[in-house]
């Protein structure tokens, strides 16, 4: 794990990361550069990292300082190391459906659906965003399950119109109980993957649980639900690598 300079929410995530990787067994170093670090010395460490044998999994935390390209480094992960499955190489298998690894919270949410014995197959399902991180691959992973998939962003007028409809809701706007009640279909399954921190500190989702909660069939929650998965399919990913890595075979 890499992370540049002192972002608060990042030292938080990092040192999760870190005691999930504790708690699974998993070996895990940390790189804490300063915000000074250029791009150039990140790079150096990312290509000394992909040349390391005993590393499976590489994961920059972002966002990295501004000075910094984002894409640039995330291309420098060799795709086999790239746990975050942020790499085009990576994101192209999620397209055709012969994927390693899934971006660590699409993967949560796919989780959470089959654990609960929900079938996607056949169902309307709408995801509200679509960041590279979250709302396209989880599009695409509904998708690949056979759901009949709508994605709805800032664009798009009359947003409630297809929230009503979705018999699987999947929230990552990224604006504080954005999805209410009353844009939901009664008896649907709403996935929240949004995290804010409203002014007295407390943290919420993208939906509105109170209200929400009294339509939906089920509904995860904020904070828990998506967050904790999230991690767990970092973990998963890292074992597939470290599978991938020394056998060059799927695990």
């Amino acid at each position: 794990m890499v992370i540049v300079g002192d972002d608060p929410a990042s030292r938080i995530y990092v040192n999760n990361k870190k005691k999930a990787c504790a708690e699974c067994g998993i070996y895990s170093e940390e790189y804490a550069l300063p915000e000074s670090t250029t791009q150039e010395e990140l790079l150096e460490l990312i290509d000394r990292l992909n040349k390391k044998s005993d590393i499976s999994g590489i994961l920059v935390q972002l966002p990295v300082p501004e000075h910094i390209d984002e894409t640039t480094i995330i291309n420098a992960i060799n795709p086999n190391k790239d746990v975050d499955a942020f790499h085009p190489v990576n994101v192209g298998k999620i397209m055709v459906g012969n994927f390693d690894f899934v971006p660590c919270t699409p993967a949560g949410v796919m989780e959470l659906i089959n654990e609960s014995g929900i079938d996607v197959s056949g169902k309307e399902c709408v995801v509200v965003g679509r960041s590279n991180i979250v709302g396209k691959p989880q599009a695409m992973l509904l998708l690949h399950k056979n759901g009949t998939v709508t994605i709805c962003h800032s664009r798009t007028k009359d947003l409630a119109s297809h929230t009503k409809n979705a018999d699987i809701l999947v929230a990552a706007v990224g604006i504080p109980k954005f999805i209410t009640g009353d844009m939901i279909k009664p008896g649907a399954v709403v996935i929240d993957v949004g995290i804010n921190r409203l002014e007295n500190k407390k943290l919420c989702g993208d939906v509105d649980f109170d209200s929400a909660e009294k339509i939906a069939g089920a509904i995860t929650p904020v904070p828990g639900g998506v967050g904790p998965m999230t991690i767990a399919m970092l973990m998963k990913n890292t074992v597939r690598a470290a599978v991938i890595n020394r056998t060059g075979k799927q695990s």
